[in-house]
């Protein structure tokens, strides 16, 4: 018992001390090759600035086509609740730009017609 209480102890002490000692890990994440959907809208300047520091664009481009109040209550979901740095003036601009790139605001693309119909 007297053994056991002190494996204990020297468990806490190792933890308290972070493991000093132990060797560093160091992790070599795959370069990004996915981008951002251009666009002239203010939010695209801004997604491509505070969208990328926590997460790849293949999280935003698997997003459901939703309407605008998805995406803003993910953009203020970001914000609040994980913490992104995404400034209170930035949250429009950004859910403009989600909505009418990835959402159901964006443009429908044009049906080509068919030789000699047009």
């Amino acid at each position: 018992m007297k053994q056991q209480a002190i494996w204990i102890m020297a468990g806490l002490a190792a933890a308290a001390t972070g493991g000093a000692g132990a060797a560093p890990v160091n992790y070599v994440l795959p370069e990004e090759k996915a981008r951002l959907t251009d666009s002239p809208l203010p939010g695209y300047a801004l997604a491509t600035t505070l969208c990328y520091t926590c997460h790849s664009v293949d999280y935003v481009k698997v997003q459901p086509v939703s309407a605008r109040t998805y995406w803003k209550a993910t953009v203020v979901k970001m914000q609040k609740t994980f913490g992104a740095p995404i400034p209170d003036e930035a949250v429009e601009p950004l859910t403009d730009y989600l909505v009418k790139t990835y959402g159901s605001e964006r443009a429908k693309p044009a049906i080509p017609l068919p030789p000699g119909k047009g």
